[in-house]
């Protein structure tokens, strides 16, 4: 099991196993996040580590092991019962709602926590609009925060690439998580906008106090910010240290930085 020397353990993942039929995508998989990590995920393409995240958030029921979050089991939990626990992601390929604005992408976000019922939102009673209209004001602060205050009517699917993924890890961040799972998030960025990606993940690990795991093709970004790595290969867990210590493993080189560190994850 890893160790760190945070306080609170935040996820605790131990024999972590899935099988897909006879293939075992991943295999006793074990990690531990304490309150502030922020740490990256990495491995050969296929490795293993999006089924990692899936796994923790619920889409993919476990074959064995044991998820612990925040000092509760996971077992048998839906994807939006882990999400209300305060777990959140993005994923390889941006999910917004494409055809919404900004704002309304990241209004989505605080709906299950609206203040209304269903006899208000049917009725459309005065609690339903000051309750929206509280959720817009939200809405607008936190697109503020992330510079997006000058693009919140704009239409998602036509904004760049990078600001497409500024908002969906507004939107993550919308839900109030403890721990922030990221897969792949300078997927399809230039250099300028990998730059100003490393500047966000280390803003919002500190304005809100975030827990961060990290899954990354781009080793400049995971060497740049991340404090501890889990590697992983075939499933498993092959190594796990500090930057500098996974750049000098010779597991870790022969699995794939020597064969080209910038395509590999």
């Amino acid at each position: 099991m890893e160790n760190s020397t945070s306080s609170k353990n935040i996820l605790r993942v131990e024999g972590l196993t899935k099988f897909f039929g006879g293939l075992g995508a991943v295999q006793n998989f074990d990690i531990t996040l304490n309150q502030g990590d922020l740490n990256g995920l990495i491995g050969p393409n296929g490795a293993g580590k999006t089924t990692v995240f899936n796994l923790i958030t619920g889409i993919y029921s476990l074959t064995r092991g044991k998820i612990e979050f925040d000092g509760e089991s996971t077992a048998g939990q839906e994807p939006y019962e882990i999400t209300r626990k305060g777990i959140a992601r993005t994923f390889q390929n941006i999910r917004l709602f494409s055809n919404l604005s900004v704002l309304d992408n990241v209004r989505i976000a605080y709906h299950p926590h609206a203040g209304y019922n269903l006899t208000d939102s049917v009725l459309r009673t005065k609690n339903f609009y000051a309750k929206e209209d509280e959720l817009t004001d939200q809405a607008l602060d936190f697109l503020a925060i992330f510079g997006l205050e000058g693009i919140q009517n704009e239409t998602a699917k036509n904004l760049p690439y990078g600001q497409q993924r500024r908002v969906e890890i507004a939107r993550a961040l919308a839900a109030n998580p403890k721990l922030l799972l990221l897969d792949e998030p300078a997927a399809g960025m230039n250099p300028k906008e990998i730059i100003e990606l490393m500047d966000l993940i280390h803003f919002i690990h500190d304005r809100f106090n975030l827990t961060i795991l990290l899954i990354e093709h781009q080793m400049r970004v995971v060497m740049g910010i991340c404090r501890h790595i889990t590697v992983m290969d075939f499933g498993q867990v092959i190594a796990r240290g500090n930057p500098k210590e996974i750049q000098a493993n010779e597991r870790v080189v022969e699995a794939y930085l020597g064969k080209g560190a910038g395509h590999a994850a």
